[in-house]
């Protein structure tokens, strides 16, 4: 187990240098994002009261269009330049393959969704009242998301037509994360009463199934790449 969670950092780390040098995050992913959410802002701005009560849905729905973009970039490259080959014949785990790519989308996604936020606040007018609870329900959310992408992206890589397939196969599977997200996000930003502590549970939930689940797939998807 030590052995597999150093070569998923380094893996991590790896896949990261990569996206630094091309700036690809900085330059397309963030600005489409951001570009979405002030579309959003427009489309709705003459009901503000709409808008507020759509905050979490549409933040949640924009990184989860941003996610597969995320997802498609980081299989491209490995698939462009025969990466997965190399990683199949390298002897390394494929379960350290697998936590390594999550690695990396949950740095990528937790970036985004830091900007996003400060977006939300300014052109939604946002006032978060539970940080405690809308920390725990976007780290749970984006694990879920990094761990399904991951699985999902590598299935893409496999078939011919994967880079328009992913939205079709990932999004679906991560519709009841969405939901969740978007309902404890809500309790947080003081737009629903009740407690968000259960959707923050049933976001863990979804989170340690998507890594067990991916986990066990990642190596006869792997080495059948």
């Amino acid at each position: 187990m030590g052995r597999t969670l150093r070569d998923a950092a380094l893996l991590a780390a790896k896949d990261l240098r990569l996206e630094r040098r091309a700036k690809v995050a900085l330059g397309q992913m963030l600005p489409f994002a951001l570009l979405v959410l002030l579309l959003f802002a427009f489309a709705l701005d003459p009901d503000r009261g709409v808008l507020e009560r759509a905050t979490s849905g549409l933040f949640w729905v924009t990184v989860l269009f941003t996610a597969v973009l995320a997802v498609q970039r980081a299989f491209a490259v490995e698939v462009d330049d025969g990466v997965l080959d190399a990683l199949r014949l390298s002897g390394i785990a494929p379960a350290a393959v697998f936590l390594g790519k999550v690695g990396a989308l949950v740095v990528e996604l937790v970036v985004l969704e830091v900007v996003l936020g400060l977006g939300v606040a300014v052109l939604y007018d946002a006032r978060l009242e539970g940080w405690g609870l809308l920390a725990v329900v976007a780290a749970a959310a984006t694990v879920g998301i990094a761990a399904a992408g991951a699985s999902y992206g590598l299935l893409a890589a496999r078939l011919r037509q994967g880079s328009s397939l992913l939205p079709l196969l990932l999004l679906p599977l991560l519709a009841p994360v969405l939901i969740a997200a978007t309902r404890g996000s809500d309790v947080a930003l003081g737009r629903e009463t009740g407690s968000g502590w259960p959707w923050a549970a049933l976001l863990g939930v979804f989170a340690v199934a998507y890594l067990v689940l991916g986990t066990v797939l990642f190596r006869p998807l792997l080495e059948e790449t």
